[in-house]
C-alpha cells in the first residue's frame, strides 16, 4: 500500500517594502528574513512547487501566470537604481499553471492565463530569502478585482487538492498596509488591527471564515488597510486550509520603528 502524501500547509506572509533583501536597512527585515528563511524547514521536505498569490496582481478573473522562465517585473518605484536589476531565476511551471485551472473548472470558477507576465516584487523579495538557490518551480495567481473576501476564500478552496500534490500555496501581502501611515502614525492602528486579526485567524473553520468575511468592522480595519490588497492573499491560504490550525511565525510590534505585523502557517 502505497503513504499518503503529505497535506502541506498554507501561508500568509508580510512580504516587507520593495526590493528590501537587496538594500541595507539597518537591520529592519531581520526578523522578517528570519522567518521566511524558516519556511522550507517548517512546510516540510514534500514541497515540489509553491503557487503564490501576491497583493500585486489584480484582474477579472482569476488568471494563473504561465511563462516558463518568468522575467522580473519591478513594480515599485524611487529605490535605488541597482534594485531595478535584481533577478530571481526560478522556473515556472506551466504544467501546475493547468492543474491550477483545472480545479478552478472544477469548482465552477472562471480563469485566464498570463503567458506574459513576470514575478512581482510580492514574490521575488520574499522568495530571495526563503528560497535563495531559485530552484522551486513558482507560478503566480492573481488575485480577483472587488477585492470580494468570499471569493477569495473561495479561490482557496478550490485550489486545497493542491496540498496533496506538493504545491505550497502561499498569500504574499502585509498584515498592515497603510504607506500614508506607514510609521509611528501607525503604531496605534497596527496593533488594533493585529490583534483583531491573530485571534480572527487563530480560529478554525466557519467562525475564522466568518470573521475574515467581516474584517471591515475589525477594530482600526480601514486604518491598517485603506484598500485591501494587501490583506486578501490571507483569504485564499485560509480557504485552502479551511479546517487546519493556524500558528503566527513571524510577528514584531516595531517594523520600520513603529508597525505591528505578522505572518501565519495555516494547516
Amino acid at each position: 500500500m502505497s503513504t499518503p502524501a503529505p497535506l502541506l500547509p498554507t501561508y500568509f506572509i508580510s512580504h516587507g517594502g520593495g526590493p528590501w533583501p537587496w538594500m541595507d536597512t539597518g537591520g529592519a527585515y531581520d526578523r522578517l528574513a528570519e522567518s521566511l528563511a524558516r519556511m522550507p524547514a517548517e512546510a516540510g521536505p514534500g514541497v515540489k512547487a509553491m503557487l503564490m498569490v501576491s497583493a500585486h496582481w489584480e484582474a477579472p478573473v482569476a488568471t494563473v501566470q504561465t511563462h516558463p522562465h518568468p522575467p522580473m517585473l519591478y513594480d515599485y518605484g524611487g529605490f535605488p537604481e541597482h534594485t531595478y536589476h535584481v533577478h530571481y531565476p526560478a522556473p515556472g511551471s506551466p504544467a501546475l499553471a493547468a492543474r491550477v485551472r483545472e480545479l478552478l473548472a472544477a469548482a465552477d470558477l472562471p480563469s485566464a492565463e498570463d503567458a506574459q507576465r513576470g514575478f512581482d516584487h510580492g514574490l521575488f523579495s520574499p522568495m530571495a530569502v526563503a528560497w535563495p538557490q531559485a530552484d522551486l518551480p513558482v507560478i503566480q495567481l492573481s488575485l480577483l478585482r472587488g477585492l470580494d473576501p468570499e471569493a477569495h476564500l473561495a479561490l482557496g478552496r478550490a485550489l486545497a487538492p493542491l496540498r496533496r500534490e506538493g504545491v505550497l500555496i502561499v498569500g504574499s501581502g502585509l498584515s498592515y498596509h497603510n504607506l500614508r501611515a506607514f510609521n509611528a502614525a501607525g503604531r496605534e492602528a497596527s496593533a488594533q488591527f493585529d490583534a483583531w486579526l491573530t485571534d480572527a485567524v487563530g480560529q478554525i473553520g466557519a467562525a475564522r471564515n466568518a470573521a475574515l468575511v467581516q474584517w471591515q468592522t475589525a477594530p482600526a480595519a480601514r486604518a491598517a488597510h485603506p484598500r485591501e490588497e494587501h490583506l486578501l492573499p490571507l483569504m485564499v491560504a485560509v480557504g485552502a486550509a479551511e479546517d487546519g490550525a493556524a500558528r503566527r511565525v513571524y510577528h514584531e510590534t516595531a517594523f520600520m520603528g513603529a508597525l505591528t505585523v505578522s505572518s501565519w502557517r495555516i494547516g
